[in-house]
C-alpha cells in the first residue's frame, strides 16, 4: 500500500492518502503512523489534482555512514565496527520535485541514495526478543544530500549534512516491502551514478532499528536513512537526480542555484 502526504484546495492543511494508481482515497484527518484505518466513507481525488509533499514530517532524521564497504572504500574510510550514526534536522526535508538548493558555502555538493525507514510505533530498547520490523510502518526513497568539501573540513557531519533541501523524501511511503533485497539507483540527468542492493549493507535495517532504539527512543514517523552505495558524484545547477528504490518509486528532484537562477 502507498500512503502519501499531499495539499489540496478542499484540505485546509496538508493530509495524508492511499494512493492507488491515478487516485488518491483520503485518510482520516487525525491519521498517525501508528494506526492505520480507512474512514467509514473515504474521499476520493484525481491524482493530477493533488500536490504530493514530503510523506513524513520527522521529529528526527538518524542517518547511517558507511553501510556499504564500497562506499566507504571510495572515500577512502574505514568500515565502522559498529552503525555510524548521525542526524539530519527536520528542517532539510523536502518532496518529490522540489528543487535541492546549492548553498555558497560550498563546492561540492554529492547525492547519496538510500532507502528510508519510517517508524510505525514507538521503539525504546528493543531486545533480541523483539522483532524490529514489527515497528517499521513503511519504506521510501531518501537522498542524504552531502556538502562533501564541509564534511571534510569539518571532520564531523552536521554542517555538511544539514542544509534546507538537504534530505528529499518520498514520493510516498510504500508499507509493503522486503528490506533485505531492494536495489537503491541514483540517476543523474538519467545517467546511472550508484547501483546497490540493501542485501550489500553492512548493518541491515532490522539491526539498525535495534541499535539505534538503545541509543534513542525512534518515534512514530522518525525517519532513518540506512546508508548509501558506491557512486556518489558531485552535482550542479540545472541537474535532474533520481533516487530509485525497487518496489517503492522514484524520487525526483532538480538543482538549484539561488546566485544563477
Amino acid at each position: 500500500m502507498k500512503i502519501c502526504r499531499l495539499e489540496h484546495s478542499s484540505l485546509s492543511k496538508p493530509g495524508f492518502a492511499v494512493l492507488e494508481d491515478s487516485k488518491v482515497y483520503l485518510l482520516e484527518e487525525d491519521f498517525a503512523f501508528d494506526h492505520l484505518s480507512l474512514p467509514a466513507e473515504t474521499t476520493i481525488l484525481d491524482r493530477e489534482e493533488v500536490k504530493l509533499l514530503a510523506p513524513v514530517t520527522p521529529s528526527k532524521i538518524v542517518c547511517v555512514g558507511r553501510n556499504y564497504r564500497e562506499h566507504a572504500a571510495e572515500l577512502g574510510n574505514k568500515m565502522p565496527e559498529e552503525p555510524l550514526l548521525f542526524l539530519k534536522p527536520p528542517s532539510s526535508v523536502i518532496g518529490n520535485g522540489d528543487p535541492i538548493e546549492l548553498p555558497v558555502q560550498s563546492q561540492q555538493v554529492e547525492h547519496e541514495g538510500e532507502l528510508g525507514v519510517v517508524i510505525g510505533q514507538t521503539a525504546r530498547k528493543l531486545t533480541e526478543a523483539d522483532d524490529p520490523l514489527q515497528y517499521v510502518f513503511g519504506y521510501t526513497c531518501v537522498n542524504d544530500v552531502t556538502a562533501r568539501d564541509l564534511q571534510r573540513k569539518d571532520v564531523q557531519f552536521t554542517r555538511g549534512k544539514s542544509f534546507d533541501t538537504f534530505c528529499p523524501v518520498g514520493p510516498w511511503i510504500e508499507t509493503e516491502l522486503d528490506p533485505t533485497e531492494a536495489t537503491v539507483i541514483t540517476r543523474v540527468n538519467t545517467e546511472v551514478k550508484q547501483n546497490g542492493n540493501t542485501a550489500d549493507m553492512a548493518f541491515p535495517v532490522a539491526f539498525l532499528i535495534r541499535y539505534i532504539s538503545s541509543v534513542m527512543t525512534l518515534y512514530p514517523g522518525d525517519l532513518i536513512a540506512t546508508g548509501t552505495p558506491a557512486g556518489v558524484s558531485r552535482m550542479k545547477y540545472g541537474d535532474t537526480v533520481e533516487i530509485e528504490v525497487s518496489g517503492i518509486g522514484i524520487l525526483r528532484n532538480s538543482i538549484y542555484d539561488p546566485n544563477q537562477g
